[in-house]
């Protein structure tokens, strides 16, 4: 089900990962890389936002007209485990109803690559949504891209904070441009189409 919101209000799209060098290129950042991907599409730089313990660019979305939408790309600097607090501090500022939020996070259910588009749910023991739905509840959308599970008995947490392995680096730009693309087509056209479109 499409959530139907003020077409004039913005959307805030939250790109969960780590702050910090070391863990740019790992597969719990994908979210942030997607992030940083729209920004460049819109020709923005992310700066400190106010308060809020996060990094945004304001820009708009979409062909001039009905369709076109205003975005607050965010990346919360709190940690994963903590991403509930900056999202909702932004939220609160720029007004953004709940069904107009966006989270992006990588996935360990999914294959690598693969995009799936939702509207609620759980958290599917992911530390970033888990800190989100707690702050405000869980009716807002996510972009999951998949990294897949973790070889043999490497734990979990060692697995999401490894970089993604040479081979999967040969195809990420790919995926990671998909995944902007998907985030785009969810603004400007809406959920159903986004999952016509994106949900392989």
């Amino acid at each position: 089900m499409d959530v139907t919101t003020d077409p004039s209000a913005p959307w805030l799209i939250a790109g969960l990962g780590n702050p910090g060098p070391e863990y740019a290129r790992n597969r719990h950042n994908v979210g942030f890389m997607v992030a940083d991907l729209l920004a460049e599409r819109i020709g923005g730089r992310f700066k400190r936002a106010g308060k809020a313990q996060a990094q945004v660019v304001e820009g708009r979305i979409g062909p001039p007209g009905p369709l076109n939408r205003r975005v607050i790309l965010a990346k919360p600097m709190s940690y994963m485990n903590l991403s509930g607090g900056p999202v909702t501090a932004l939220r609160d500022f720029y007004k953004v109803p709940l069904g107009n939020i966006v989270a992006v996070h990588d996935e360990l259910d999914i294959d690598y690559g693969v995009l799936r588009l939702k509207l609620g749910g759980g958290d599917n023991g992911h530390n970033g949504l888990k800190s989100m739905t707690k702050a405000m509840g869980a009716e807002y959308h996510r972009v999951r891209f998949g990294i897949g599970r973790p070889p043999g008995r490497m734990p979990v947490a060692d697995f999401v904070l490894r970089d993604f392995s040479s081979a999967e680096r040969k195809e990420l730009d790919y995926f990671v441009d998909r995944a902007a693309d998907a985030v785009e087509c969810l603004v400007i056209e809406g959920l159903e189409r986004a999952q016509s479109t994106y949900n392989s």
